[in-house]
């Protein structure tokens, strides 16, 4: 062969001989339709022959038309087939996991290196994000949601029963223990999307809800306000889950010795009920539900 083939002009031909219009071929391969016209132009002058009638906006095959189709045909579906199982092949090799933002920054990227030493033949993407996933449009493998566990027609897992308690840097501490009416002297952190409230603990203990200064704080994701508090910026009412490190390491402590903990469930494994077949999903469930049975 000593002259390039016109891949493009093939591409934009099957396009158009397959649904029969410039508009659907345009479609289908992401180009306007002026750009597979003048595809097919290219492909008919270096055929020398004519492939289509223009019959108002159908596009009808000649029969040289005809004949170059059935010939390219099965090639194309081959390389097509070959190509989908290339995808499917790095995909098996990839997992895609989706967390909610404070879950994804808290829990599993400091504790990511343990799963990847695991499984060291096995890639990771992890999205942080709490944008509605559509597992087949974003090729999403397992999904760790936070909410209230009712999404039906997934597979739903609850993960963990979470506590919320007061927490707050010990350097703001005047004394080792404080009761819950000495909360009113600290700046309150807030996260305004946690399951869990600074007005249920206030309800939980009978206090009026406004029992610290008015000047407070707050954040739409729980990782930001329990960086707050560590950082002395107030106390704040935050999951002991996503503040392990944080408790572990004295960062943060929960001095408040007469107050109750809200008991939560607000971390769920969601996936379609056919990625539960998938080594990948089975493998990195097993080893989220070991870790946080260490904690």
């Amino acid at each position: 062969m000593d002259y390039p083939l016109p891949f493009k002009a093939i591409a934009a031909f099957h396009a158009t001989a397959r649904h029969g219009t410039v508009t659907r071929a345009g479609e289908v391969l992401g180009v306007s339709p002026s750009a597979v016209s003048q595809q097919i132009r290219l492909l008919e002058h270096h055929l020398a022959t004519t492939l289509f009638l223009r019959q108002n906006r159908r596009m009808v095959l000649t029969e040289a038309g005809e004949r170059y189709f059935e010939s390219i045909s099965t090639a194309l579906d081959m390389v097509d087939t070959a190509t989908r199982r290339m995808r499917g092949y790095k995909a098996a090799n990839v997992l895609l996991v989706r967390a909610a933002p404070s879950f994804a920054t808290k829990w599993i990227l400091p504790r990511l290196d343990d799963f990847l030493a695991r499984e060291p033949n096995l890639g990771v993407r992890l999205d942080a994000t709490n944008e509605p996933t559509d597992f087949d449009r974003d090729g999403v493998d397992l999904e760790i949601r936070y909410g209230q566990g009712e999404w039906p027609g997934f597979y739903v897992e609850s993960l963990v029963e979470d506590e919320f308690r007061p927490m707050l840097s010990p350097a703001l501490l005047a004394k080792p223990s404080l009761t819950v009416r000495d909360i009113a002297g600290f700046r309150l952190i807030q996260s305004v999307k946690a399951l869990a409230s600074w007005s249920q603990f206030f309800h939980l203990h009978g206090l009026p809800e406004r029992t610290a200064p008015a000047a407070g704080l707050q954040f739409d994701r729980s990782y930001m306000a329990v960086d707050a508090a560590a950082n002395g910026l107030g106390m704040a009412f935050e999951s002991t889950l996503l503040a392990h490190r944080e408790l572990a390491s004295g960062r943060l402590v929960c001095p408040v010795t007469d107050a109750r903990p809200v008991a939560v469930r607000a971390h769920w494994l969601v996936c379609p009920h056919r990625h539960l077949r998938l080594r990948k999903v089975e493998r990195f469930m097993a080893w989220l539900r070991e870790t946080l049975a260490r904690r």
